[in-house]
């Protein structure tokens, strides 16, 4: 047992808490920041967003060199897949980027503990390491960064072999003939395209209606279409009841949402996918008296301390999206203020993106939320096929769509499908922050030929003044 006196201990080093770690030691705030992992990043890092992109990054390049080069009259001969090569190459991004926190924690001055951590009264941490040793933290002030974890689908138990969440499709030892993967949402969609680019026949078994249902459903709607053409099933409307394994194979119990006959479906492996739940379980909220919702969700007021006082949580345990980046933010916003400093997040600014072939990204209000809200707005809409770049690299697909407000003229949502989507939305982020109206943007000069000349017609568009269609 050992005593240290912090004055601030953020228990989660993924995005949210090791930024909000650095960024206290930063104004001269003495730090702890405590994970069960031993390594840094969380599941972002580890088993998440970054082996998913550099799988995806990866997979793209096998794609391309296969099927698209020739036509740029690029000749490459018979072009195999060395999966092993590609694991590896992901593990070593990750690898780099982990070993990059702990360099940035030395630098700043944070110190840190790999143990399980449980708040024992306001201002105590108790960290658990892997020899059962315990260390006892003390701080004026505790922020709660843990994240979140895969959520549990009924009857369908994940063993990481047949029955996979996103971190055991993330180590695949082979490729799977036939995946199925449960959930239409984006995490199931970008690691269904990794396997799918590589061989796997995948199919998408999703409750609703509709794939990503929190997205425009006009861009839903192209991405669902382009996925098809790529080679995706989709059985939507549709439910898991049960999942049983054996040698050859996983069997599903498929029905539809609505109720009606049971279907066995065959797989080789089945990916759950259907959302994420808080990681609140276990930390000692419920024994020193923080309030959170029966989901595991924990109440903040706005500056994100909970209802027992010098307690803080931010990220994937508070209300809002899922999201690494809203989590940074808030991590910032929030140890910044127990400095004594302002801080603001513009929760209707904040960008989403699927990293699928399309990319798919959006920010602000979809059209569906404005007529359920009845205000009246206009839409500017231009297609990449007439945008002069992505003619000139041959990808084409896809569109800008930007809502404006009918009698201000304020963006209220952008919505993008087609290359380079995640980098596109950030000019549309920063519009909406500072304000800008549609006029602002299609008034602002943009490179030729870009990608981003599209969101330059697109705010035309809202005004009958596009350009080049």
């Amino acid at each position: 047992m050992s005593d240290e006196k912090f004055d601030l201990i953020v228990i989660g080093g993924g995005p949210g808490g090791y930024v909000a770690a650095i960024r206290a030691a930063q104004l001269d705030m003495k730090v702890a920041c405590v994970d069960k992992r031993a390594s840094w990043g969380g599941t972002c890092l580890n088993v998440g967003c970054i082996p998913s992109k550099a799988l995806l990054h990866s997979s793209e390049k096998f794609i391309e060199t296969r099927d698209h080069l020739a036509e740029h009259g690029v000749k490459t001969g018979k072009v195999s897949l060395d999966l092993a090569a590609m694991m590896a190459r992901k593990d070593q991004v990750v690898a780099d980027l982990t070993q990059g926190i702990a360099f940035l924690f030395k630098k700043n001055k944070v110190t840190p503990f790999h143990g399980a951590a449980r708040i024992t009264g306001p201002g105590t941490v108790e960290v658990v390491g892997d020899n059962d040793d315990i260390q006892k933290l003390q701080a004026g002030k505790i922020l709660i960064a843990t994240g979140s974890e895969v959520a549990p689908l009924p009857g369908v138990a994940i063993d990481e072999k047949q029955i996979v969440s996103s971190t055991g499709a993330l180590t695949l030892g082979k490729v799977p003939k036939r995946l199925v993967v449960v959930g239409g949402g984006y995490i199931g969609l970008e690691m269904g395209s990794v396997w799918r680019r590589l061989g796997s026949d995948v199919t998408v078994v999703e409750f609703l209606d509709t794939i990503v249902p929190a997205m425009d459903a006009e861009v839903a709607k192209q991405l669902h279409h382009s996925l098809e053409k790529q080679g995706f099933e989709f059985r939507l409307g549709t439910k898991v009841a049960g999942a049983e394994t054996s040698k050859s194979g996983v069997t599903l119990s498929l029905e539809p949402a609505q109720g009606g006959e049971t279907e066995n479906f065959e797989c080789d492996v089945v990916l759950v996918s259907i959302g994420r739940l808080p990681y609140t379980d276990g930390l000692g909220l419920d024994e020193i008296g923080v309030n959170r919702d029966n989901r595991g969700v924990i109440s903040v007021d706005g500056r994100f301390e909970t209802n027992v006082p010098g307690i803080f949580a931010i990220g994937d345990v508070i209300p809002g999206p899922m999201l690494a980046h809203k989590a940074e933010d808030e991590g910032v916003v929030a140890v910044e203020m127990m400095a004594g400093q302002s801080g603001h997040i513009n929760y209707d600014a904040i960008p989403a993106v699927v990293y699928t072939a399309p990319e798919a990204s959006s920010v602000g209000r979809t059209e569906e939320q404005l007529k359920a809200d009845g205000v009246d707005y206009n839409v500017g809409k231009f297609p990449f096929m007439a945008n002069s770049r992505a003619r000139a690299n041959g990808d084409t697909e896809g569109f800008v769509k930007i809502l404006a407000d009918a009698t201000t003229d304020a963006v209220l949502g952008v919505h993008i499908i087609g290359p380079d989507a995640g980098m596109l939305i950030a000019e549309l982020a920063l519009a909406m922050e500072f304000g800008a109206s549609a006029e602002d943007i299609a008034r602002t000069c943009h490179a030729h030929p870009t990608l981003n000349e599209a969101v330059k017609e697109a705010a035309l568009a809202t005004d009958g003044r596009a350009l080049h269609i």
